[in-house]
């Protein structure tokens, strides 16, 4: 093999690196896809007047998420990537069968926590390290990573049309087909990974791993500051005179722009061996973001701006931490560390959003944002004393898959 074609990914690589990006995105659709317009159709179920129903129903995804992700990333290493990953797609299309048929709130709740049960992102990301040279692992990753910023983005301009074109019952259907539909994709076009080692104890070992700890802390500060943020953006483009229906003319081109900036970026990561300079220099950028909407916040333009560049950050440090993650856990434990990442991140969605509203009704908007800087200042000061991640040069698993 020569030097350049070590240089480029090859057409296994990027075949896996878009699948596994799609049945990923599928998860978060999941989850984003119904939040622009749940609370307006939850008033048609009975019990859907109680709010704190509609926001069980709502929250319960990203609870049994945070609960079965170490589960799942563990039994992935076990028992093999595919077979987990297969039985977390049919747990998530079941959810949706019984979430498009509910009768009431107690019923949308029950299949709410069936879909959050299908806890598949850390055996997804272990494939992906699996099936990819290191050196082009982060690139698999931004993929994987960017398809959470399209989802969102997409959810947000294609959600209320399917509203009303195929009511919420249409939308939690055609979920299920998709699952089903990213079953057989996985089967038939995604190679076997290879096995690895089986071994005990693995979860004690990563949970005093600082390495990786300061890593899964990273990612839950992430997240805490990603559904924080849109406890105020919403409303803030609302007031300065932007109509909900016209958001997504700001978040579409704002996650479009940052992958421009994003993908070269992971590149200097990669090939020039800078990822923690780029890391560290994402997080310093989301500091930014926060002081900038705490001084800057109001006016379409200001928060087009500051959004562009938190997606920029959201998506490099999408892409890096879990590629960093699979380099230096140990090989027969790799899903179980990516399942504690994966809990991390989803216990971080479930807070952020509660704890930016507390924080908003109680000290007001400009608080959400000096607490959401004051935690990036922190993770960059934990960040300063990581160890990068050594980069070895190993023959691609996937590549007999062309």
């Amino acid at each position: 093999m020569t030097h350049d074609s070590d240089d480029r990914m090859s057409p296994a690589e990027r075949r896996i690196g878009a699948t596994l990006a799609a049945i990923f995105g599928l998860r978060m659709l999941g989850l984003f896809l119904i939040l622009p317009v749940f609370a307006v159709y939850a008033k048609t179920l009975p019990g859907g007047a109680d709010l704190t129903l509609v926001g069980i129903a709502l929250g319960a995804y990203g609870l049994t998420q945070a609960m079965l992700q170490i589960a799942f990333g563990a039994a992935s290493d076990r028992f093999g990537r595919k077979p987990v990953i297969i039985f977390g797609l049919l747990l998530f299309a079941l959810g949706s069968v019984i979430a498009a048929l509910a009768s009431d709130i107690y019923v949308m709740i029950a299949g709410r926590v069936l879909q959050g049960a299908g806890a598949i992102s850390a055996a997804v990301t272990a494939l992906a390290a699996d099936l990819t040279r290191e050196q082009h692992r982060t690139k698999v990753m931004a993929m994987i990573g960017a398809s959470i910023g399209l989802v969102f983005a997409g959810s947000l301009v294609l959600s209320p049309a399917l509203y009303g074109w195929i009511g919420m019952a249409g939308i939690f259907w055609l979920t299920a087909i998709l699952a089903i539909a990213a079953i057989l994709v996985l089967v038939t076009v995604v190679p076997q990974a290879p096995p690895v080692p089986r071994a005990t104890g693995r979860l004690v070992d990563v949970l005093a791993d600082g390495q990786l700890m300061r890593l899964n802390l990273g990612v839950f500060a992430l997240h805490l500051m990603q559904t924080a943020m849109w406890v105020l953006v919403p409303a803030a483009l609302v007031a300065d005179g932007l109509d909900l229906g016209s958001h997504w003319k700001v978040y579409l081109p704002a996650v479009l722009a940052s992958f421009v900036v994003m993908v070269p970026a992971v590149i200097v990561a990669e090939k020039r061996g800078r990822m923690k300079q780029v890391f560290n220099a994402a997080i310093a950028l989301l500091l930014l973001v926060q002081i900038g909407l705490y001084a800057f916040g109001e006016g379409v333009w200001p928060l087009a701006v500051l959004l562009t560049l938190f997606f920029v950050a959201f998506n490099i440090l999408e892409a890096t931490q879990p590629s960093w993650i699979s380099r230096i856990a140990p090989p027969s434990a790799k899903g179980t560390a990516l399942g504690v990442y994966n809990t991390l991140q989803s216990i971080g969605l479930f807070l952020g959003g509660a704890l930016g509203g507390w924080l908003a009704k109680h000290f007001g908007p400009g608080a959400v944002s000096l607490f959401c800087a004051a935690l990036a200042a922190a993770w960059l000061l934990l960040a300063m004393g990581m160890r990068p991640p050594a980069l070895r040069n190993a023959k691609p698993v996937a590549q007999g898959a062309d």
